[in-house]
């Protein structure tokens, strides 16, 4: 008999990843291709569409049992469905419906969507950073922000898919910047990818001449010593740190696990994010190795970053 397979998808604003994990925890098959953020729904799931196709192309396919996506947020479990913010044509849109119907999905699996960060938490806790941990948040740092809770060794999704969610925490009600969802202050809004980018550019900061004006290229330009961007680095960390310090006061946690896009920055980010007095206490942060991480119930996403404790 074939040893099963776990399915992944990981919907995010940049990109859209899929993999297909053993089941001790190995990625076996990946995929992945940009996500059409300002496209169609129908340019979406084309998008999706082709990451199952190109997976279903790989012979541990056929020993797939069970299929978990881990989607931006907000979504909602129970109804299938997901409304990234940054997403504009997703709301409400039926994703587990949609990919239930896809041809080479097996009879009798059935895709469950959460959060992304609450599947990175989840997959954390299976095979990366936080094993054996009975207590951890793990944070997604990229287009925009997400987290999800371990608690008690389990992970913690709540009833839509989306506990867990400190990206959607308020860091600055008074002079936050304002959120698409019409509120303002959230730390998603300091600290993410976007975030980043766009308050260096309105700081003054121009990135070289054919350069995208990204959180990386800011990484950069702070790395080099350009004030803009070392505080718009310096203001994430702030806000991240405020977050982090919420959540530890609310549920005692043990460890915190840092990844996504931006957390590859690296010192950039983590020097101000752990500086003492920034999230209540001093805090060290070590490296942790790139990893593969995937939740046999949640998904997977792929996970370069900082372990806190």
């Amino acid at each position: 008999m074939d040893a099963l397979v776990y399915g992944a998808l990981d919907i995010g604003g940049t990109k859209i990843a899929g993999g297909l994990i053993s089941s001790d925890g190995r990625l076996v098959a990946r995929s992945q291709c940009a996500t059409p953020a300002h496209g169609t729904a129908d340019e979406m799931m084309a998008a999706v569409t082709s990451v199952l196709d190109d997976l279903a192309l790989h012979p541990e396919w056929k020993s797939l049992s069970c299929l978990g996506i881990g989607s931006a947020g907000p979504v909602d479990t129970a109804a299938g469905t997901v409304s990234p913010v940054n997403i504009p044509a997703w709301r409400a849109f039926p994703l587990v419906d949609r990919i239930r119907a896809h041809p080479r999905v097996p009879r009798g699996v059935e895709p469950v969507v959460v959060g992304d960060a609450v599947a990175m938490a989840a997959g954390e806790h299976w095979t990366g950073a936080a094993q054996g941990v009975d207590n951890a948040l793990g944070i997604v740092v990229s287009t925009g922000i997400g987290g999800g809770l371990i608690l008690n060794g389990t992970s913690h999704a709540g009833p839509s898919g989306n506990a867990g969610h400190i990206g959607h925490l308020t860091v600055d009600h008074a002079r936050g910047p304002e959120c698409p969802c019409g509120a303002r202050g959230w730390v998603e809004r300091f600290a993410s990818g976007t975030a980043i980018a766009t308050h260096a550019v309105q700081s003054g900061w121009v990135p070289p001449a054919g350069v995208e004006p990204t959180a990386a290229a800011v990484a950069d330009a702070a790395r080099a010593g350009d004030p803009r961007a070392i505080a718009a680095y310096d203001r994430a960390g702030r806000a991240l740190a405020a977050a982090i310090a919420a959540t530890a006061a609310l549920v005692e946690l043990d460890l915190v696990v840092v990844g996504g896009g931006v957390a590859q920055v690296g010192e950039t980010l983590f020097t101000p994010l752990r500086r003492p007095g920034r999230s209540g206490r001093p805090g060290t942060c070590t490296a942790a190795r790139r990893r593969s991480a995937a939740s046999t119930a949640k998904a997977h996403n792929q996970c370069a970053g900082w372990v806190l404790r």
